[in-house]
């Protein structure tokens, strides 16, 4: 057996804030309260039945855990199990879980609950096609004992237990699954105290939480769509966190008496996707011929003050497999024009549907300009999100062109699948991917990567125009937040207030 043992707990972070309780007087300490500003809100409480990122933005790791997490350096660690082995064929995990692990209503998390939301994944209606593929590699999944948990595979999978750091591993108390949109069922330090759609979310500390007690008693999630108005919000005293600020805002908060700014990086590819089904995006020279004609380093300065970088494919550097591929295509109009020419794409008329989010809406119009400088007659059209976009762009394929950051771990893989919404059909990239996957040689598996990434680039799949920084603002009276966003959680259990 290959053994994966790491150090039984969840305290991976210093705690530093004195915990609520009674005063030497007698007297309740105040309400410990933690307000965050967001521009993306959720539409559903359910982060297995919605691909919003907004949902376990607020929910993963806070409401809802799973058996293994993500920490910020991007390192699979123990949540609800303490330690796990997979088999030396790579096809069998067997996890022991926390003993006194329960759900937030006092449940026991047992074996069969972990078995039950496995199941669930794979077999309920309501499951995204994204959550359910990531566990279709289970072949089958049982209780030994109350406390332990084996999971067999049909073929050994190097992201299967990556994917269980994610929405598709959350554990959910079996007996409360039937209104899980509305009201989550999950074992986290946090419970949903209630939630206005499009204004707010808030958290409140879980009284029977099994592990280190949650270090904030309410934790509110407030959502501007104009980050304008969120700025102003912190620097009224509004807000004490802003999750993921522009740039151009930082200017700002140069206070450091009063604020910290926070940057690091995150999986957020912002891609301009190409609908790859559709003339004339079938036309290898049309994509090539895009990705000349956009000045992506202007791009990036123009729309997100330079803060970011740029890539090339659908990898950030905190992946192994990571390569500079971002002179794939460099800037050269001329060189498009040309290859619009040889394709007879000529007067070519394209819509580019953007989602209402500050990185998109600056995008497209710069797009528009640059691509009409090659003759691309482009029009821009905003479409609110989450819910138009998500419904008519990502569920029903209806577009041309679009923008968006895909910011969950190691997503290159999704471009494997042509029915996703880019509908990107190369059988070569799909079997490099299906082999790195299976392989039980990791340094096969990050060479077979890094050509996945390569083809993705040459093919000119779609437009990858820079990676999004994490940039975070606070009071100075916080701690714990880490530099790097390797997932789409904000987690709150590192975080901390110095003052109590």
């Amino acid at each position: 057996m290959r053994r994966n043992r790491w150090l039984i707990g969840l305290v991976l972070f210093p705690v530093l804030l004195t915990m609520a309780g009674c005063t030497s007087s007698g007297t309740t300490a105040p309400s410990r309260q933690l307000s965050i500003g967001a521009t993306a809100a959720p539409d559903s409480m359910d982060p297995t039945a919605d691909d919003n990122a907004a949902i376990p933005q607020v929910l993963l790791y806070n409401v809802y855990e799973t058996l293994v997490k993500l920490d910020s350096d991007g390192n699979i660690r123990p949540l609800l199990a303490k330690e796990w082995t997979i088999s030396t064929d790579g096809l069998t995990y067997t996890f022991d879980l926390q003993p006194g692990a329960t759900f937030s209503n006092g449940d026991k998390l047992n074996a069969d609950a972990v078995v039950k939301s496995i199941q669930r994944i794979q077999q309920d209606a309501s499951v995204t096609p994204v959550n359910k593929a990531e566990m279709s590699d289970v072949s089958s999944v049982t209780a030994v004992d109350d406390t332990t948990v084996k999971v067999v595979l049909s073929t050994p999978s190097n992201m299967w237990l990556y994917n269980m750091t994610g929405s598709a591993g959350i554990i959910i108390d079996p007996a409360h699954m039937d209104d899980l949109a509305n009201t989550p069922a999950g074992s986290g330090p946090y419970e949903l105290k209630s939630w206005v759609k499009g204004t707010s979310v808030q958290l409140q500390q879980s009284p029977k939480y099994w592990g280190t007690p949650a270090r904030f008693d309410i934790v509110t999630f407030k959502y501007y769509s104009d980050p304008n108005a969120m700025n102003a919000a912190m620097l009224s005293g509004d807000l004490d966190i802003i999750s993921n600020d522009m740039p151009q805002a930082m200017s700002q908060f140069t206070d450091t008496s009063k604020y910290q700014t926070i940057v690091g990086t995150t999986n957020g590819e912002i891609v301009l996707g190409f609908n790859d089904a559709k003339a004339p995006f079938t036309d290898l020279r049309v994509r090539q011929a895009i990705n000349y004609a956009i000045d992506r380093q202007a791009l990036m300065n123009a729309v997100w003050g330079g803060q970011g970088m740029l890539i090339g494919s659908m990898v950030p550097p905190t992946d192994p497999w990571y390569e500079d591929l971002s002179q794939t295509y460099p800037y050269d109009p001329d060189k498009a024009k040309q290859l619009l020419a040889d394709a007879g794409a000529t007067n070519l008329t394209i819509n580019l549907q953007v989602p209402t989010l500050p990185y998109a809406t600056g995008a497209a119009q710069f797009i528009a300009s640059e691509l009409k400088d090659v003759g691309i007659t482009v029009n821009v059209s905003q479409l609110q999100f989450p819910d138009v976009w998500i419904n008519q762009v990502m569920n029903q394929g209806d577009y041309d062109m679009t923008i968006i950051a895909h910011v969950e771990p190691r997503d290159i893989v999704k471009w494997a699948d042509p029915t996703y919404y880019w509908h990107y059909d190369n059988p070569d990239f799909q079997n490099l991917i299906a082999q790195a996957d299976k392989t039980l040689d990791q340094t096969q598996y990050i060479d077979l990567m890094k050509q996945a990434a390569k083809i993705l680039a040459t093919d000119a799949a779609g437009d990858f125009l820079w990676l999004l920084p994490s940039i975070v603002i606070a009071t100075t009276d916080i701690s714990g937040i880490p530099a790097n966003a390797v997932t789409e959680s904000f987690d709150l259990t590192t975080i901390a207030s110095k003052s109590g």
